[in-house]
């Protein structure tokens, strides 16, 4: 799914205040912190609760191997003035269909209501459209997860459904929304975001 640029430990991805860069062995211990917190797993289908410690280490290992292979990318969600301690992780992964991505994120409690979870969203969402063949991203919340729909509306996702959800770490279902931004719509939004360029806004000015 995504080509060879994503493929190296060292490609990152950068915002105003974030980098997003492959996970590395010592993220383990913030990942069992962050993760193994019950407000932030219980919003998740994949993070079990109690958190195992060696879960940790399997996941980084897992997302690695997954990245190098290009079927999918994870990264950790870093701070520019801390690069080195992880507050999150976000992901694509593909969907059911060819074209299709499944978006899919966390961060720990005490980074919530920052921006974080916009600013890394929207960056994994313009690379994935701007280098890869992906024709749409999908993701799914909890209907009680208020703060992870602003987040996909923020960066332009449509409502398309309610459906039960399977969390196979709880063993489990529960009522969840999905949405989906596709290429067309991201092109467009990107297009009403554009700054006017500078040549032009001279000339602006000038008249």
């Amino acid at each position: 799914m995504f080509p060879d640029l994503f493929r190296d430990d060292v490609f990152t991805l950068e915002t105003e205040r974030l980098f997003l860069r492959w996970p590395k062995a010592q993220d383990a211990r913030d990942v069992i912190a962050l993760a193994g917190d019950r407000a932030v797993a219980e919003m998740t289908s994949n993070i079990p609760h109690p958190y195992p410690q060696e879960l940790a280490t399997k996941t980084i290992l897992d997302w690695r191997s997954a990245n190098a292979a290009g079927r999918f990318f994870g990264a950790a969600i870093v701070t520019r003035r801390n690069p080195a301690r992880l507050i999150g992780m976000i992901s694509l992964r593909g969907g059911t269909e060819p074209g299709d991505a499944i978006l899919g994120y966390w961060l720990g409690q005490a980074h919530w209501g920052k921006g974080y979870a916009t600013q890394a969203a929207r960056a994994l969402i313009d690379a994935a459209f701007l280098f890869s063949e992906a024709r749409s991203i999908s993701a799914s919340v909890r209907v009680t997860n208020s703060a992870s729909r602003k987040v996909l509306e923020r960066c332009g996702f449509q409502y398309e459904g309610g459906a039960m959800c399977e969390r196979a770490a709880w063993g489990d279902s529960v009522s969840a929304d999905t949405y989906r931004l596709t290429r067309p719509l991201w092109a467009s939004l990107k297009g009403w975001r554009m700054p006017v360029p500078a040549e032009r806004a001279d000339l602006a000015q000038a008249g």
